[in-house]
């Protein structure tokens, strides 16, 4: 099995057309809240994204915080406090940390507010931009702090296609936009990151592949969270990750005639369980040294 090819390309026609949607429509927002899977702060952040909001203030939301490790949580919203932006830890299925993004992003505009009302403009709201890449849980961030179905959610990205604004009250409104992705990863490892979240698609990807570099990873940083949960012996001997696949397989019975391991079974239950914190809430990325 090779690794993940270098320079994966996933760029539908729609997540170009949202891209030039979302410049259009940053012009007439004064906030932006960015949201981010906590288990991989560094890619599931844009680029692209960075070069259209530029310097309008902004909230970066470490979402779905439950399924990362909660020590790594706390570095990540201590090192983006030390670059002076603000951070904030949510879990949208469960509404946790809803109501702290919408009041961080309300005093970030407190001052411009205040002219305004200086200005004679009274009652003004709070216009708010929510972007991120797919798969993140914008649509269900916005649901559930509008308590209420706004908008269409589904563990398949690239659900949101269009624009659309929501009135939270008479403080804020918010603007959904769809996910967007860049046109190609160079970087292998933020092309795998991607991939085993589910923001690349499973059917465009060999998941085979992709469970095995999983394997890879977690042998290096949560080892024992990984045999826990597929009760392998910590004194197991293997010389490859591929080993440890195929153990999982045994393990699970992703058997076919002959006692060969079903490759393709074992990756989906990988794969699945690692989505939905079952074998640990994992972060795979570390707060930069520097």
């Amino acid at each position: 099995m090779a690794e993940v090819q270098k320079q994966i390309q996933w760029y539908p026609g729609h997540m170009a057309k949202a891209r030039r949607e979302i410049a259009e429509a940053v012009k007439l927002v004064d906030v932006v809240i960015e949201i981010v899977d906590a288990r991989i702060p560094i890619a599931s952040r844009n680029p692209i994204l960075n070069e259209i909001i530029a310097d309008k203030p902004r909230v970066i939301v470490l979402n779905k915080s439950d399924l990362a490790n909660s020590e790594e949580n706390k570095k990540w919203v201590k090192y983006y406090t030390s670059k002076n932006q603000v951070a904030i830890l949510t879990n949208s299925n469960q509404g946790v940390g809803m109501k702290n993004v919408v009041d961080a992003a309300c005093e970030l505009m407190k001052e411009k507010l205040e002219r305004r009302e200086k200005q004679g403009i009274v009652g003004a709201s709070v216009k708010a931009m929510i972007v991120g890449i797919p798969n993140v849980g914008k649509s269900s961030f916005i649901n559930k702090v509008a308590k209420k179905q706004t908008t269409a959610t589904g563990n398949k990205p690239g659900v949101t296609r269009k624009n659309q604004w929501v009135r939270l009250d008479d403080k804020i409104q918010l603007l959904d936009t769809p996910g967007v992705l860049w046109p190609k990863f160079d970087d292998e490892k933020i092309a795998r990151h991607l991939a085993y979240i589910g923001t690349i698609k499973d059917d465009i990807i060999d998941i085979e592949e992709l469970a095995l570099n999983l394997v890879a990873e977690l042998l290096e940083t949560n080892k024992k969270a990984l045999f826990e949960r597929y009760k392998i012996p910590e004194d197991f001997e293997y010389e490859m990750p591929l080993e440890v696949l195929e153990e999982i397989g045994r393990k699970r019975g992703c058997l076919v005639r002959g006692g060969e391991i079903d490759y393709t079974k074992v990756a989906n239950i990988l794969l699945d369980e690692f989505r939905s914190a079952k074998i640990g809430a994992i972060t795979l990325e570390k707060v930069p040294e520097k």
